[in-house]
């Protein structure tokens, strides 16, 4: 069972060593139980970009929502179940063209990070190409 500090380590350690992040800051937590606990982490990127990290963990799962935003929300992920019928139910990723599709995430932060961090810098990288 992890701890409140050890999500925070998995969420805010891939944030700092990641190639657009200017900052991080640890924006909410909140401690309901020993084995139920919430955190929002946000960092700024280049380019005007932010990036919003919340995770709830309740006795062995975990509800998340991570988000790339500018003014307006670009790309999200999250697992709420509201788009039955994807491959992978319940994450689902909502992308940059509005459409909610199939996301490959697990729901496990140290897993997940990673996997969405790298779609932001394709979708970065493919921004500054088509300019």
């Amino acid at each position: 069972m992890p701890t409140l500090p050890e999500l925070l380590d998995q969420i805010v350690t891939p944030l700092q060593v990641f190639p657009l992040t200017t900052r991080v800051g640890i924006v909410e937590t909140e401690v309901f139980a020993e084995n139920r606990f919430f955190c929002k982490v946000r960092a700024e990127f280049s380019h005007g970009l932010s990036f919003q990290a919340r995770v709830y963990y309740n006795r062995g799962h975990y509800d998340y929502a991570y988000q790339l935003f500018r003014n307006a929300p670009l790309l999200r992920w999250d697992n709420k179940e509201d788009a039955p019928g994807l491959d992978n139910f319940p994450h689902h990723h909502h992308n940059a063209a509005c459409d909610v599709i199939a996301s490959p995430l697990q729901g496990i932060p140290e897993l997940d990070l990673p996997v969405v961090l790298q779609q932001v810098m394709d979708y970065v990288q493919n921004q500054l190409i088509t300019r």
